[in-house]
C-alpha cells in the first residue's frame, strides 16, 4: 500500500500554485481569518458535519489559524424551508467565504419533484457552474487495517491500492446543450449533448499531469475515442499536453476497459484523468472496492484558492438520525480543505494521521467493523479522532 504521505504529495499538487493566490491567505507569518460556508444538507449530512466541526474547532485551537464558520441550507432541507434547493442566501454566503464544506443532499422525500427541482440537480450542478469548480479530486485508497473490508480477493488487492481520480466537473454531458425532451407518444425522445472544448480539456489535463509528477509519474486518460467525437478531441489534447511532461508515463483506456481493469488490477493505476460522466462512474466503482463509501473525501477546485469539499457518499436517509453514520469522509474532506484552500499542511497531516490511528486502533463505525474491533457511534468515532489530535 502507498503511504499517506505519498497520497498527500499527489493531492497537494496545487498547494504552491493555488493557496497563496487567494485572499485571506497567510501573510507576515500570521494567519488571517478564513471563513467557511458550512452546508450540512440532508440525511446523515448534519450528523457527520457535527463531527467535522468538532475537529475544526480543535484544529483552530491547536494551530491558531482563525477560522470562522457560518451555516446555510442546501438540498432538501432548503426546499422544505425556503422552497428551492439552492437559495440565493446560500449562494451569497458561499461567495463571501473562502471555501465550502458540504455534507450531503437528497433523499426519497424529494424524488417526487420534477427532475430539475430535485436536490442533486438543482443544487450541486449549479454550485459547480456558479463557482467554476472544474477540477474534482477523488482519492480512492485502502487503509491497510481495512483491507479485509474490500470485496476484492487478496490476490487482487495485494498490499492495497491508491488511485487519485481527477475528473473534469463543469463540462461534458451533464452541462452540454441542447438537452431536454421532445415529441410525444412512441416518438417521444430525450436527449443530452456531450461536449468539450479544447480549453476545458487542456486545463484539466494540465492538473492531472502535475498531480502525476507529484506521485508515481503514471497517468491513465480514460475516454471513448473509438465511438465519440468528443473523446477523439479529448485524446488529441491530452497527447499534446504530454509533450510538456516527458517524465510522466501516459496511457489511454476506453472507459469500458478501465471499468474492468479497476476491478481486476487496481494496483496498476496511479492518477486517472477523465471527463465528467466517466469520472463519476469510475470513481464510485473504485470507492466501493475500498470497503466503505464512508471513507472517501473529495475536493472540487476552482482557479485560485476556492474549493468545495464533500464526502463522496450520499445522504443515506435509511440510517439518518440513528447516530451510526461513518464521519471519516467528512472529516477527511475538511483535511483536504486545510491543504488546498488554506495551505495548512501541518493541520491536514494531523487530521489524516488521527483518522488513520483511530482505525488502526480497531475503533470503527458499523460499516467498517472487523474481528476484534470496537464498534462506536458517529459521535464516538469523533471522540476518538479528537483524542489523537
Amino acid at each position: 500500500m502507498v503511504s499517506l504521505p505519498l497520497i498527500r504529495e499527489g493531492m497537494r499538487m496545487h498547494s504552491r500554485d493555488r493557496v497563496f493566490s487567494g485572499v485571506r491567505s497567510i501573510t507576515g507569518g500570521f494567519y488571517m481569518v478564513k471563513k467557511i460556508a458550512v452546508l450540512p444538507g440532508d440525511g446523515i449530512g448534519p450528523e457527520i458535519m457535527e463531527q467535522a466541526l468538532r475537529v475544526l474547532e480543535k484544529v483552530d485551537q491547536k494551530f491558531s489559524p482563525g477560522i470562522e464558520t457560518e451555516e446555510a441550507m442546501i438540498g432538501g432541507a432548503a426546499i422544505d424551508d425556503e422552497g428551492k434547493a439552492l437559495p440565493e442566501s446560500t449562494i451569497e454566503l458561499c461567495r463571501n467565504s473562502d471555501s465550502i464544506l458540504l455534507g450531503a443532499v437528497g433523499g426519497p422525500k424529494w424524488e417526487v419533484l420534477p427532475p430539475d427541482e430535485q436536490p442533486e440537480r438543482a443544487a450541486l450542478l449549479p454550485m459547480r457552474k456558479i463557482f467554476a469548480l472544474y477540477a474534482n479530486f477523488r482519492p480512492a485508497m485502502v487503509f491497510k487495517a481495512l483491507a479485509g473490508a474490500s470485496p476484492l480477493k487478496e490476490r487482487v488487492l495485494g498490499g492495497g491500492f491508491d488511485i487519485l481520480f481527477i475528473r473534469e466537473l463543469t463540462g461534458g454531458i451533464y452541462f452540454g446543450q441542447p438537452e431536454g425532451r421532445e415529441g410525444s407518444g412512441a416518438e417521444e425522445n430525450g436527449f443530452d449533448t456531450m461536449r468539450y472544448s479544447r480549453r476545458e480539456v487542456e486545463r484539466i489535463a494540465r492538473i492531472a499531469f502535475e498531480a502525476a509528477m507529484k506521485r508515481d509519474k503514471k497517468l491513465v486518460s480514460v475516454d471513448k475515442a473509438n465511438v465519440l467525437s468528443c473523446s477523439v478531441l479529448w485524446r488529441e489534447v491530452v497527447n499534446g499536453m504530454a509533450a510538456r511532461y516527458p517524465e510522466v508515463e501516459l496511457s489511454h483506456l476506453y472507459v469500458d476497459a478501465a471499468a474492468m481493469k479497476i476491478v481486476t488490477d487496481p494496483r496498476s493505476f496511479d492518477v486517472v484523468l477523465t471527463g465528467n460522466m466517466f469520472g463519476d462512474i469510475l470513481s464510485d466503482e473504485a470507492s466501493v472496492l475500498t470497503g466503505s463509501l464512508g471513507m472517501l473525501p473529495s475536493a472540487s477546485l476552482a482557479d485560485g484558492a476556492f474549493g468545495l469539499y464533500e464526502p463522496i457518499h450520499g445522504s443515506a436517509p435509511d440510517i439518518a438520525g440513528l447516530g451510526i453514520a461513518n464521519p471519516t469522509a467528512q472529516i477527511l474532506s475538511l483535511a483536504m480543505m486545510f491543504r488546498y484552500s488554506f495551505g495548512m499542511v501541518e493541520a491536514a497531516d494531523a487530521v489524516e494521521r488521527a483518522i488513520q490511528e483511530t482505525i488502526e486502533a480497531g475503533i470503527r463505525t458499523g460499516d467498517i467493523m472487523g474481528d476484534g474491533c470496537v464498534e462506536v457511534s458517529t459521535a464516538g468515532f469523533g471522540d476518538e479522532v479528537l483524542k489523537r489530535l
